[in-house]
């Protein structure tokens, strides 16, 4: 049974955008998946019998065509993004970002609204704001971005783009913080390695709360800002709404895969030191700030009720990350 409903998801096989694309599926929705590379073809989704048409489109910039993609097309959800990279290897790394996050959202927003495209979603982060929240006061959406590094900057001009560019298109934007679920990477799939391995962590004395969002949740929040009539033209953060400290959220983890935790109480000034002789400054400042953000609008306006927990979602990611 399908939905009447086409919908263009770029990035689609990435992490985020392999979840929503099955979730549309199960749901009846054409699936348009724009890719760099790879993966060409049609699949059929085995719950519905929907096709997915995947759409090789390459490298993304200011001069790709998204015309054939666009045909016929009602809402876009844009993911596809450069996102934060552990070796740089570019030149020039904000010329990098630029190219992939604002250049090619300008032309994929303007071809939208030329197309006839009804509703342009785009997947901004919390990064737009800044690397760390004022202590007890999670980020809102009327406080004003201040990004600190080139894919923040980048993410948030290319939030500016889409609002100069939508014309009547309707445009939404949600600003997640840290994405977990199963088959998590980076740092995250670090800490599981870590917990499960029985390291000892010295994160005890680290207070500092942050804001995290499960890729179900995501997903389901990404499927609302998609059809909700009163999403049109707004900017919405998206949480699980249970901030948590880096010690809290090993317990949990350890507490999940039935371990004890081995929090080591290192208080944060040595932390600090540490950090600053091994030229780590940077992520131990970041540790040891709070990221928090306050989903209430999103909820409060759109209804929004997060399918999952957050000890079902670390549990879920527990069991599907190696």
């Amino acid at each position: 049974m399908t939905t009447g409903m086409t919908v263009l998801v770029t990035g689609a096989n990435g992490w985020i955008g392999q979840a929503l694309c099955a979730r549309l599926r199960r749901e009846g929705v054409d699936v348009r998946a724009a890719i760099r590379k790879e993966g060409a073809g049609t699949r059929t989704g085995v719950e519905t019998g929907v096709e997915t048409r995947y759409i090789i489109v390459g490298d993304i910039g200011a001069d790709t065509d998204w015309s054939p993609a666009l045909a016929g097309v009602d809402t876009v959800v844009h993911l596809a993004a450069r996102v934060h990279q552990m070796r740089e290897t570019a030149p020039d790394p904000l010329a990098a970002y630029r190219q992939t996050n604002v250049d090619a959202t300008r032309k994929l927003v303007r071809d939208a609204a030329r197309c006839g495209v009804r509703r342009f979603v785009f997947l901004s982060s919390v990064k737009v704001m800044g690397e760390c929240s004022p202590v007890g006061q999670p980020f809102r959406e009327a406080d004003m971005p201040q990004p600190q590094d080139h894919y923040g900057r980048s993410k948030f001009e290319a939030e500016t783009a889409l609002w100069q560019e939508a014309g009547a298109m309707e445009a939404v934007v949600l600003r997640p913080p840290l994405v977990y679920g199963p088959g998590v990477r980076a740092n995250f799939a670090a800490l599981l390695r870590a917990v499960r391995q029985g390291w000892p962590l010295p994160v005890g004395s680290v207070d500092a709360r942050r804001s995290l969002v499960a890729l179900d949740n995501l997903v389901d929040a990404l499927c609302v800002a998609m059809r909700h009539p009163r999403a049109a033209g707004e900017v919405f953060f998206v949480s699980d709404g249970q901030d948590l400290s880096v010690a809290d959220l090993v317990r949990m983890l350890a507490q999940a895969m039935h371990r004890a935790p081995r929090i080591v109480p290192v208080p944060v000034e040595l932390l600090h030191c540490a950090g600053w002789c091994a030229g780590k400054a940077a992520a131990v400042e970041r540790l040891c700030s709070p990221l928090q953000v306050d989903s209430t609008k999103l909820r409060t306006m759109l209804g929004w009720i997060p399918p999952l927990s957050l000890e079902e979602g670390l549990r879920q990611t527990v069991e599907g990350t190696e």
